[in-house]
């Protein structure tokens, strides 16, 4: 049994919609076409997408299923789309990497740098996301791969280790901590910290909190108001220590400086891509950099990352 990609489309855009009207005017169809399209799926299925109320549309359980498969679906037939233009174009040689701010840009360039894709004719095009459009860009195939940190790979992708960086803190320059040359995070007791994303929402975040608990401290975590700059800029923006993986020295024009951690933290950079999909630069990337995809007993590994 064939699916029809457009039908799954449908029905996605009535779930976001919450309702036939609006996901209808996105479409550009009528109510009625849209109505029958999604009624000739569930046929199709055989079981009850959506429950239909007076005021608002939502998934059944069966219809979430569907539903979080088909934007997978929807993603794999994209790129694959996207990569025949690519080749037929001559653009075969390219990779799309979007990272998470905090991994930097000079990380970025030092992985690419290690994998070779330069030398192996791979011209790569870099860009700096939010965790939420990174996802998106790699579900719709606007992005090759990923870079983050400790950022779950969710429905449709897929997600490896590929580096680890040594975990330091950046602090102001006339901070009694800048004089060290190295801090234990026992000594970050009763100092606010900032970080990038609200603990429980983000896994970056709660990897952090959890390497505070473990050496006894319970953090005092406050999340950055300027968000999308570089770590070490968390310091300048404040006025308070931020956890970066910027070399130990002064920092942002002399307003921080970095010191690092003893005994030494280090802390992942993971790769995400979407499942099932084919691009020949970043199996070259993944090939020289990376490690195997984490299923089974690496996604296991990852949730217990993920707590600390």
């Amino acid at each position: 049994m064939s699916l029809d990609l457009r039908k799954l489309e449908h029905l996605v855009a009535v779930a976001e919609e919450g309702g036939f009207t609006r996901a209808a005017e996105r479409l550009h169809l009528s109510q009625q076409a849209l109505s029958t399209s999604v009624r000739t799926l569930e046929r199709h299925v055989g079981v009850q997408l959506l429950d239909r109320g007076h005021q608002h549309v939502t998934p059944t359980p069966a219809g979430q299923a569907l539903i979080d498969d088909a934007r997978a679906l929807g993603a794999q037939a994209l790129a694959a789309l996207d990569r025949a233009r690519r080749i037929g174009r001559g653009q075969a040689g390219h990779l799309r990497v979007g990272h998470t701010p905090a991994v930097t840009a000079e990380e970025v360039v030092d992985l690419l740098t290690r994998a070779g894709t330069e030398e192996q004719g791979i011209r790569a095009h870099v860009r700096q996301l939010f965790p939420d459009e990174l996802r998106e860009q790699l579900l719709t195939g606007a992005c090759d791969l990923g870079l983050s940190r400790a950022m779950p790979a969710g429905t449709g992708l897929t997600r490896a280790r590929v580096a680890e960086h040594r975990l330091r803190v950046a602090v102001p320059a006339g901070h009694p901590l800048a004089a060290r040359s190295a801090v234990a995070l026992a000594d970050l007791r009763g100092q606010p910290l900032t970080v990038w994303g609200e603990p429980g929402s983000s896994a970056y975040t709660d990897l952090l909190i959890g390497l505070c608990r473990q050496a006894g401290v319970e953090p005092d975590v406050r999340r950055n108001p300027v968000q999308g700059t570089p770590p070490v800029t968390a310091v300048t923006a404040t006025g308070r220590i931020a956890f970066v993986t910027a070399p130990p020295g002064p920092a942002a024009g002399g307003a921080a400086h970095v010191v690092d951690l003893d005994p030494p933290v280090h802390v992942p950079v993971h790769a995400l891509w979407p499942a099932h999909t084919t691009c020949p630069g970043r199996d070259l990337f993944l090939g020289r950099a990376g490690g195997p995809p984490e299923d089974g007993a690496g996604r296991e590994r990852a949730g217990r990352e993920r707590a600390g």
